[in-house]
Parts: structure tokens; C-alpha cells; sequence
């Protein structure tokens, strides 16, 4: 077992490894794409882990605890319960049922007990505290029935018993094998009377398999993501804290005060909240050399091979004294300024964040920067994000209303998906974001982050070497992604507007069950689960269709005059 466990973590440690430069050139680099991956293996081997832990302690204890609830003895000890009227009721005889207690210890008590994942949940949220326990639950019951309707009766006495409101039953004839009917019971009670009665019922001969379908409040299949801006306070979780001091192979390794400069500049990512303004890092004349370096290539670069949105704004950001060849700028300023243009903001982030805490965060226009520059002795690439990558790649086109539009619904569509979906949204976003290229008079321009801040990437995949494909999320979401030499395969965008329509009826196809919208007003996530939502958000978009409606007219009438 230990064996086992060791090559597991050697697995997935060669999955976070990163490599340094040879030659200028990338050997690997980190990406979100990776960070995906390597999250939903530890998120399976972590929840594989918690129910194999709870169904020991289940097996263990056999789930012999009792309940005294107004005159009813319920015990999964005690084979002669007794009912409300005092009198004694006959154990579970002939395959049917008793009316106080569902139950066959003699028979199956030898047998384990084996938690499903939903009862795993929903005894991890009994055990929080006695208030817990007693919270109010509704759950779906489906019950095979070996013999037929005449236990129904006594099904429904049961969970009368536990304290059990029923709030919808239906029936029909199974298909399965030796089972007459299946049941499904909609119920309401307290948790640990519902952990109990799923227990009395799955050991009854009486039926062939009990399974809980749904819970209200508690969801193994649906993970938390933020409702409100100051919910990113808890997105802040890296895959690795500092990439320096764990990676040999990386250009700081072998630089004390390179790697204690990073620890520096990370912790005030982390003392970071909500709200607070940004704290100014006080660059080095390295730290700021290096930035010019960069700078003024890209600047020489971009009039021939950048898009027109990126190189509007670029200027722009000349103009408001942001962008300068001699320091770095400031996250503070940028985030003002892109507050101004596209209500996107900035904040501090210690590294490279995990790929649904990256991506939530642009759901609420917010975009997570490192503020540490990448190793002096490698001034054109970096195997991870730094401040250079994210002010030159990424900050120009999130000044672009179209592109900042585009980048927030990547981030909504990330809220609430499965770890699968999570990686092929990392996936659409390493292609687009990072690495897109789009037509501009019947010419190839780069918008990808990565591209315009890698000088050698960016002429490659403007040469005649790489494949390019149309821009189509489907086929682009499952392609394998190069992460130790240029990319092979490149995907173009008609327009941004064209992208974000094609990523819009893409989204539409994912198994998310509920759809959200973020609320500027109130800088908040709605999820739009109910009809008096949604008739809500009907209103106020018919009111806000009022303004345009009027201005269209004006102007027509104005036209005419």
C-alpha cells in the first residue's frame, strides 16, 4: 500500500515539475492546462481517500448509535424495538417488514456496511455539530422492492417513525431481475435520523438495493465557487508555493537572494483582502532592467505582429504613464485603469493559482497577478507566470471591452463545473487567451498573452511551421497541449465577437444543472435556479432595454427632421 502511495505521489509530482531554459528556448513550462490536471488527480485521490476512511469507521462502529425520539426506541442494536402504542413488533419475518424498524441484523450482520459518496457527505455534514445532526434534510429514496406493494405500508410507517415527513412517493414495475417495484420516496427529517433509517432499510431482506439520489444543501457532485467579490479572498490556492526553491532545474534555484525575494513579494499576495489597495513593490534596478528589456522588444514587435485591439491599448496605457520602458508598473495603477475601461480589476497572487481558482476569479472581471519578476538571467521567458508575462501579455487586450467580455465568460462558465470541464475550459483559455491568433485584413495577428510576451513562440506560430485551425471550442477544449517546445497547433479567431459566440453555444452543451450571471451592481454570482429569479432578471433587462430603445428612436426621428 505504502509502495503504491509512493508512486502515486511520484506520478503526479512528475506531473508539476518544470524545467528551466536551454538555449533560450522553453524545455517546459507551467500551465493552467497542467495545474487542471494535476487538481483533479489530487481531488480523486483526496475524495477517494475521505470515503474509503468513512466506510472503515462505518464498518468499525457498525453504525450502532440509538435514538429516543418521543416514546420510539430506534436502535440498530436492539432487535425488539418498541412503537409508540408500548407494544412489542415482530422482527422483520418472511422477507416483510416490521412496522417500528426495518431491520435483518442476524442476517446481514456479518456483511460490511458500505457508505455510498452521498452518505459520505451527508454524515461529514451530521457530524459538523449537534445542531448538525438536527438540521432538517429532504433527500430522494429510490428502494428496489422484492416483494412487491405490500411493504409500501410499511415503509411509509418507518419513516414515520424516524420523524419523517414524505413529500412525494411514486411506483413502478422494475426491470430488474427478482425485484417487483421500484420506489421513490421524496422525505424530510433530521439528518441522523435519515443516516439512520438509509441503514435500516439497505438491511432489510425486504429490498435490493436503497439508494440516496439527492440532498437539498449538500452536493458531492457540485464544489463551492465564490458568490461575491470578497468570496476570492478563499481563491487564492496554489499548486506550489514557490516554484524557486522546488525545482532545481529553475533559473532562481541556485539564487539565494532570488528565492528569499520571491518569498517577500508572495506573502503580500497572501496578507492580501478584499478591498485593499494594492501594496507597491519597490523593484530593483535588475528587476526594472529586465522589464526593459522585454519592453522594448515588444515594442518593436508589435506594430507588424500584434492586433489592432492589443496595440490600441498598449497605447493607451503610454499615454496614462503606465507603461514606461524604465520601471515596472504598479498593479495598483493598472488595476485603476482597467477599472476605467472595462470594470476589470486587479489582485495579488503568490503564484500560479489552481485552475478553478484562476478561473473563478475572472467571472467577477478579476484578474489574479503575480508582482515578482523572473530570473535576471533569463529575461525572455520564464517556466511560470511573472508580472512581465501578466502587464504585457494579458493587461493590454483586458482594457478591450470585447475581450474582457470574452474573458469573464470563460470564468462564469467555470463556476460550479465538474474537475473534466474545469480541464477543458484551462484548455480553451491556453488556446485563446494564451495562445490565440486572429485574422485582421486577411492577415494573422497574435492576441495570445503567451505569444506577445515570448518573443521566440510568438515568430514561430506567425511562420509557415505550425498547423493553424479554425477557433471551435468542442474540438479545441480536448487537444493535447505542448508544454516542452512550441506549439504545433495554433487556433484562429475569426473575430472576438465570433469566438464568443461560438464559446457561448459551447458552454450552453456543458452538464452544469443551473446557469449563473454576475450582477455588476452588486459585484455578485446569481444563480438562476428558480422562476421568480428569472422573472427577476426578466424586469430588469426590459428596463434596461428601455434606454437604447429610446435613444434608436431619437435618433431615427431625429434622421427624418
Amino acid at each position: 500500500m505504502a509502495v503504491a502511495a509512493a508512486q502515486k505521489n511520484r506520478e503526479m509530482f512528475a506531473i508539476k515539475k518544470s524545467y528551466s531554459i536551454e538555449n533560450g528556448y522553453p524545455s517546459r513550462r507551467r500551465s493552467l492546462v497542467d495545474d487542471a490536471r494535476f487538481e483533479t488527480l489530487v481531488v480523486k485521490q483526496t475524495k477517494q481517500s475521505v470515503l474509503e476512511e468513512a466506510r472503515a469507521r462505518a464498518n468499525d462502529s457498525g453504525l450502532e448509535s440509538d435514538f429516543i425520539q418521543d416514546g420510539v426506541h430506534i436502535g440498530n442494536g436492539d432487535n425488539s424495538p418498541t412503537v409508540e402504542d408500548g407494544t412489542q413488533q415482530d422482527e422483520t419475518k418472511n422477507g416483510h417488514l416490521a412496522d417500528a424498524d426495518i431491520g435483518d441484523d442476524d442476517a446481514k450482520g456479518d456483511e460490511d456496511y458500505t457508505l455510498t459518496e452521498e452518505e459520505v457527505i451527508l454524515q461529514n455534514a451530521a457530524s459538523e455539530s449537534s445542531e448538525a445532526e438536527q438540521a432538517l434534510q429532504q433527500a430522494a429514496l429510490l428502494l428496489h422492492m422484492r416483494d412487491g406493494m405490500g411493504s409500501l405500508a410499511r415503509i411509509l410507517k418507518t419513516i414515520d417513525n424516524y420523524k419523517g415527513c414524505v413529500q412525494h412517493l411514486e411506483t413502478r414495475p422494475s426491470q430488474v431481475t427478482g425485484v417487483q417495484f421500484d420506489a421513490l420516496v421524496k422525505v424530510s427529517m433530521t439528518r441522523i435520523n435519515l443516516i439512520q433509517l438509509i441503514r435500516s432499510l439497505r438491511q432489510s431482506t425486504a429490498f435490493a438495493g436503497v439508494n440516496l439520489l439527492t440532498e437539498n444543501n449538500i452536493s458531492s457532485k457540485t464544489p463551492w465557487f465564490p458568490r461575491h467579490a470578497p468570496d476570492l479572498d478563499n481563491c487564492n490556492h496554489l499548486m506550489t508555493k514557490y516554484e524557486p526553491e522546488l525545482d532545481m532545474n529553475h533559473p532562481g534555484f541556485a539564487d539565494k537572494d532570488y528565492r528569499e525575494r520571491r518569498k517577500q513579494i508572495a506573502e503580500i499576495a497572501f496578507a492580501y483582502k478584499y478591498g485593499d489597495p494594492i501594496p507597491s513593490i519597490a523593484y530593483t534596478e535588475i528587476e526594472n532592467g529586465t522589464w526593459q528589456r522585454v519592453f522594448n522588444t515588444v515594442l518593436d514587435l508589435m506594430p507588424k505582429h500584434a492586433c489592432r485591439e492589443y496595440k490600441a491599448a498598449f497605447e493607451k496605457l503610454q499615454a496614462a504613464d503606465i507603461f514606461v520602458p524604465h520601471r515596472i508598473p504598479q498593479l495598483e495603477d493598472v488595476s485603476s485603469f482597467l477599472r476605467k475601461h472595462t470594470g476589470f480589476t486587479l489582485r495579488p497572487a503568490a503564484g500560479l493559482l489552481t485552475a478553478r481558482d484562476f478561473l473563478a476569479s475572472l467571472a467577477f472581471r478579476v484578474f489574479q497577478s503575480t508582482q515578482y519578476v523572473r530570473h535576471n538571467n533569463s529575461p525572455f521567458h520564464t517556466p511560470e507566470p511573472d508580472c512581465i508575462h501578466e502587464l504585457l501579455g494579458h493587461i493590454p487586450l483586458l482594457a478591450d471591452p470585447s475581450f474582457a467580455q470574452f474573458s469573464q465568460e470563460i470564468g462564469l462558465a467555470s463556476l460550479g463545473a465538474s474537475d473534466s470541464e474545469i480541464e477543458k475550459l484551462s484548455t480553451v483559455y491556453w488556446f485563446t487567451v494564451e495562445f490565440g491568433l486572429c485574422k485582421e485584413n486577411q492577415q494573422l495577428k497574435a492576441y495570445g498573452a503567451a505569444l506577445l510576451s515570448s518573443i521566440g513562440e510568438l515568430l514561430h506560430a506567425l511562420s509557415d511551421k505550425p498547423e493553424l485551425r479554425p477557433f471551435e471550442p468542442a474540438s479545441t477544449s480536448v487537444q493535447p497541449y505542448q508544454d516542452q517546445e512550441y506549439q504545433p497547433i495554433y487556433y484562429v479567431a475569426e473575430t472576438f465577437e465570433d469566438a464568443k459566440d461560438k464559446f457561448r453555444r459551447w458552454v450552453s452543451t456543458m452538464s452544469r444543472p443551473f446557469e449563473v450571471r454576475f450582477n455588476p451592481h452588486t459585484e455578485r454570482v446569481e444563480v438562476l435556479d428558480s422562476v421568480d429569479k428569472l422573472e427577476t432578471l426578466i424586469w430588469q433587462l426590459n428596463t434596461e432595454m428601455l434606454h437604447p430603445t429610446n435613444a434608436v428612436k431619437k435618433l431615427k426621428g431625429s434622421h427624418f427632421e
